[in-house]
């Protein structure tokens, strides 16, 4: 029995080190830009990403050309099948709710083919990333006319 023991051994010192080296992949919300003209485009969207390991939710959003895949993937997978399996030009989602952005409508931020309540995130862009951001005074001036301060100014 000493030989049993000593190759179980070996075996799964093999296994776990194995096992340490592989990565484990996070949960992750990946949000594509892929148009969808018709049902069809619709149907291939989704059984794109549907049968990929580690996907456990898929939703689309045909109105706002949104595809939401979530799941213990990698999301530049995601996109490289999603292009290949229906054949489209598909980005990684450009866009944040315009309440998270100071000032929405600078020239790159305001984008005319966005969804409603949408605006392009410029927020890493150094050239308009400035712009977007509101600085201490501004963002001071602003709050003491707001309606939600309640120790606001109120000009009448």
């Amino acid at each position: 029995m000493g030989v049993l023991t000593y190759v179980s051994e070996l075996y799964s010192d093999l296994a776990d080190n194995f096992n340490a080296k592989k990565k484990k992949k996070s949960f992750q919300t990946v949000e594509i830009k892929i148009r969808i003209d018709c049902e069809g485009c619709e149907r291939r969207a989704r059984h794109s990403v549907e049968g990929m390991k580690g996907v456990t939710k898929v939703e689309l959003e045909a109105k706002e050309n949104k595809l939401t895949v979530s799941g213990y993937v990698d999301p530049k997978k995601v996109l490289k099948r999603v292009r290949r399996k229906t054949g489209k030009n598909a980005v990684m989602w450009p866009y944040i709710k315009h309440d998270l952005v100071y000032h929405p409508y600078i020239a790159g931020a305001y984008d005319k083919k966005a969804p409603p309540g949408y605006v392009r995130d410029v927020s890493n862009d150094p050239n308009l990333g400035n712009l977007a951001r509101a600085s201490s005074v501004e963002e001071r001036y602003a709050t003491a006319f707001s309606e939600e301060n309640p120790n606001a100014c109120a000009i009448m």
